[in-house]
This record gives C-alpha cells, structure tokens and sequence, in this order.
C-alpha cells in the first residue's frame, strides 16, 4: 500500500517546488464548545489565501511535538490557553504553494477570552457551515463532523 493521495487544491495552478517537495507538517485545533459549535478563522491580509476560513493553527518548529506546536500557535494566534488536545485525523493536502499534512486536534477545554492577533476574523459554527470561501483543507473536517452527526 503506497503513501495517500493528497488532496489537490487548485489543481490547475502550478505546483511550486514540484513533484519532490518537502512535507510541511501544520498543527490545526478543531475548538469544540459544549454546544457543538466549532471555531474557524479567517486567513488574515498577506497571507496565501486571505480571506479563507480556517481551523486555527500553524507549522511545527523544530523539534516540537503536533501538541507543542498547536499550543504555541492557539497562544500566539487567538490569545488563548489550551488543555489537552485530542489527536484526531490527518490528511496531506497538495496547495500550489506548498504540501501540507495538516494534524487535527479535537480541543474541547481552553482558557482566556478570543482575541485575534493577526487581524483576523472568528466565527462559531454549526453544520452547516455559513462562513465562505472554506480553505480547501478545512473542508474534509466538516465532511468528518457531517460523518460524526450522521453516525449518531
């Protein structure tokens, strides 16, 4: 059995670095309130597909652990403090700029109120999801919720 098949976003743009580029390995928090909502951000000006909404979240350093990195990004990110996060799925996503494998983290428990750092914009939300355009990897977590609800 081979390596999965990525998930192609913008499939007719070029890829930059071609067919041999690196893994970039993203931590991404699926924040879980009780009331099942969930939240996304928008992609602030100035980066590579602003105006998208998103899971929070970003690269791992060196030597950091997807737990690690999601803790320092959520902090440094939306101002916020986080218990455990719940290794949830992954899935490699082939964007024009770079390939991402994006690690889901279920977070149900954090401390400090939201406040976005890079200007960007917060929404919670429910199936189905009102805010667009959705980052084309966000959009297999939502099918994974539409799965979960499905499946009672």
């Amino acid at each position: 059995m081979g390596a999965p098949t990525p998930l192609q976003a913008d499939s007719h743009l070029p890829r930059e670095g071609g067919a041999d580029r690196a893994i970039v390995e993203v931590a991404v928090g699926v924040l879980i309130r009780a009331d099942g909502a969930f939240l996304l951000t928008s992609r602030p000006a100035g980066k590579v597909y602003a105006g998208y909404w998103e899971f929070p979240g970003g690269k791992l350093e060196e030597g950091e652990s997807v737990e690690q990195a999601l803790r320092r990004e959520l902090q440094e990110e939306i101002g916020i403090t986080i218990g455990a996060a719940h290794a949830w799925k992954q899935e490699l996503v082939d964007y024009p700029h770079a390939l991402v494998r994006l690690n889901f983290c279920k977070v149900f428990d954090w401390s400090g109120q939201l406040h976005m750092r890079e200007g960007q914009s917060f929404a919670w939300q429910q199936l189905p999801v009102q805010v667009s355009p959705v980052l084309p990897g966000t959009v297999p977590v939502i099918q994974w919720f539409e799965q979960e609800r499905a499946a009672g």
